[in-house]
C-alpha cells in the first residue's frame, strides 16, 4: 500500500513519534508550531502512514518575507528509525516517504502562491542523502536556516567525569567563576527575558548581527513554558529543584559585583535553553562586556549541563558550530567556546530548494549575495 497522507491535529501522538526518534529536534516539535503561529505564521502538520502506521511526520511553515513567500521545513521532516535506515528507491523507503510529502507541499505552495519550498532535514550529511532530494528536483540552498553542523555533550557520564572531559581552560574557568561568587537563577519570568534581552541586545551590537525581536524571544519561551518561573538565587553555581518547569527556560548568570536581588542588579550572562525529548538545547545566547574577566558564559553553560543532567535528559546539544579553520569566521570564537565542554560534532545534509516559481531566482541571487556578505 502506497504512503498516505493525513492531517495530525492531536499533540501527544506528534510528540510522542518524533521525540520517540533518534534524530529530532525542538524545531519539529508541537511546541514550535505553536510559536510560529503565535508569531502570525500559517502553519500545517502532517504525517505519512503505511499500512495505518504512523512512519513520518513533516512540520510546514509559511514564511512571509520581504523577498517573497516560501513553505519552509524546519529540521524535518522525521522518519520512522527503522525507514531512515533503509536505503533509497525501494517501495516503503524514505525516498517513496520525502516523494508523498513533495507532491503534498508542492500542492500547498501553489495554492499559497509561494516562490519555493525549503527544507532543513535532520538527516546525516551523505551522498546518498543528498541523492534523495535531487531525484526530487531540489537544489541545494544558497543559505542555511538552521544548524546544519552541532556540538553536542553526551551527558550520561557523572558531573566529576563531564568536568574531566572538558578542556582543561574551561574546567578552570568554571571552577573560577565558583570561586568568584557568580551566582545562578532558572526561570521563565517576564524579568527573566526582560534581562536576557538587554544583553542580547548588548550583544548585538559586539558582533554586529541581526537580532531577534522582544517580541520573537517572548513567544518562543512562552511557547514552550506556560508555567510561572521559580527565581533561584544559591550559593554557588548548584542548582537546585524547583516547585515548576517549563520546556524552556533563561539560565542568568549574575556576579557578586552587582547588587544581586537589587532592581538595579543584572545578570552577566544568559541563554535561552529548550528542553524537548531526550535532548536540552542551547539556542539563545548572549553576555555583557562588563567584568567581561569573570567567566559567567562558562557559568551559565555548566549550570545548563547540570540542569538537563537534573531532568534526565541524555544529551546536551550546543547547537551550531562553524567547520572553517579561518581564525576570523563570524563564528569562530563561539565554535571553541562551545567545544571546550566535551563532546561531538554531527554533520546535517544542507538545507534543500524546490523552485516553484520564477521569482526563486531574485531571492536566490540576493540569499548568496548575503552569505557573502557575512563571509558565511
Amino acid at each position: 500500500m502506497s504512503p498516505q497522507i493525513i492531517q495530525i491535529t492531536d499533540k501527544e501522538k506528534w510528540d510522542s513519534f518524533v521525540t520517540s526518534q533518534p534524530d529530532h529536534t525542538f524545531l519539529h516539535s508541537w511546541q514550535w508550531g505553536e510559536f510560529n503561529v503565535r508569531m502570525g505564521d500559517k502553519m500545517w502538520r502532517f504525517g505519512v502512514e503505511e499500512n495505518g502506521e504512523l512512519v513520518s511526520v513533516i512540520l510546514v511553515i509559511l514564511v512571509e518575507a520581504r523577498r517573497g513567500r516560501f513553505l519552509f521545513i524546519p529540521h524535518g521532516p522525521i522518519f520512522q528509525s527503522q525507514i531512515s535506515n533503509l536505503k533509497s528507491q525501494n517501495e516503503n523507503s524514505k525516498f517513496e516517504i520525502l516523494k508523498t510529502l513533495t507532491s503534498e507541499l508542492k500542492k500547498i505552495a501553489q495554492q499559497e502562491k509561494a516562490y519555493f519550498i525549503r527544507v532543513s532535514p535532520p538527516m546525516i550529511a551523505t551522498e546518498e542523502n543528498r541523492q534523495l532530494f535531487a531525484d526530487l528536483g531540489f537544489r541545494p540552498a544558497p543559505i542555511h536556516m538552521h544548524a546544519e553542523t552541532t556540538w553536542t555533550l553526551d551527558l550520561s557520564p557523572s558531573e566529576e567525569e563531564l568536568l574531566k572531559g572538558m578542556r582543561k581552560t574551561t574546567r578552570n574557568l568554571i571552577r573560577r567563576a565558583e570561586r568568584e561568587g557568580v551566582e545562578i537563577t532558572i526561570g521563565a519570568s517576564k524579568e527573566d527575558i526582560d534581562h536576557f534581552y538587554k544583553l542580547h541586545k548588548e550583544t548585538v551590537a559586539k558582533h554586529d548581527f541581526i537580532p531577534f525581536s522582544r517580541e520573537y524571544i517572548q513567544c518562543e519561551v512562552d511557547a514552550f513554558s506556560k508555567n510561572e518561573s521559580v527565581l533561584l538565587r544559591p550559593p554557588t553555581l548548584q542548582c537546585y529543584g524547583r516547585t515548576t518547569e517549563g520546556q524552556a527556560e533563561v539560565i542568568s548568570a549574575w556576579y557578586k559585583g552587582e547588587p544581586f536581588g537589587n532592581a538595579q542588579g543584572e545578570p552577566q550572562a544568559s541563554a535561552v535553553i529548550i528542553f524537548y525529548g531526550n535532548s536540552a538545547f542551547y539556542h539563545h545566547g548572549a553576555s555583557s562586556l562588563r567584568y567581561s574577566n569573570i567567566p559567567t558564559a562558562y557559568a551559565v553553560q555548566w549550570a545548563a549541563i547540570k540542569e538537563a543532567k537534573r531532568r534526565n535528559k541524555k544529551l546536551y546539544n550546543f547547537w551550531g558550530i562553524t567547520t572553517s579553520e579561518n581564525p576570523k569566521h563570524p563564528w569562530a570564537g563561539l565554535t571553541l567556546f562551545k567545544k571546550g565542554f566535551g563532546g561531538y560534532q554531527t554533520d546535517y545534509l544542507h538545507a534543500q530548494d524546490l523552485p516553484i516559481s520564477w521569482r526563486y531566482w531574485p531571492n536566490w541571487a540576493l540569499e548568496s549575495l548575503r552569505r557573502i556578505k557575512r563571509g558565511l
